[in-house]
């Protein structure tokens, strides 16, 4: 049985750590189909990328990432998205029924490739 590539985009306007993240999912084996700096890039890549999942900055200028969560919710109801912040669970602006996950900053790459193994095989909803 071929195992199919997970596939995602990255959205968060510190292009550094944007960045170190994308190339950390790569050697991961986690296809980064795009990379956005606010919410309306994150409604925009989803739509014409189609990924497996999305990784999703909280706080950024312009369109935040609740607006880029609201608009991918209305388009596919199905979508796993992953909020990547570095606000505390109390600090979360988030409808947590509306997010797959929570990941923290910094980032643990042992625990994003876990999670989203988990979310590939429908353990995580």
């Amino acid at each position: 049985m071929k195992v199919e590539r997970v596939t995602s985009i990255v959205i968060d306007d510190d292009i550094d750590l944007r960045d170190v993240f994308v190339e950390l999912l790569e050697m991961h084996n986690i296809d980064v189909l795009g990379t956005g700096n606010n919410g309306l890039e994150a409604f925009e890549l989803y739509q014409k990328c189609q990924p497996n999942i999305v990784f999703l900055d909280e706080f950024m200028p312009e369109f935040d990432g609740f607006y880029g969560l609201e608009k991918i919710r209305k388009y596919d109801p199905h979508a796993k998205i992953v909020l990547v912040t570095a606000a505390t669970e109390k600090e979360l602006k988030f409808d947590k029924n509306n997010i797959t996950a929570v990941i923290e900053k910094p980032i643990d790459i042992d625990q994003v490739v876990s999670l989203v193994d988990k979310m590939m095989l429908g353990k995580v909803l």
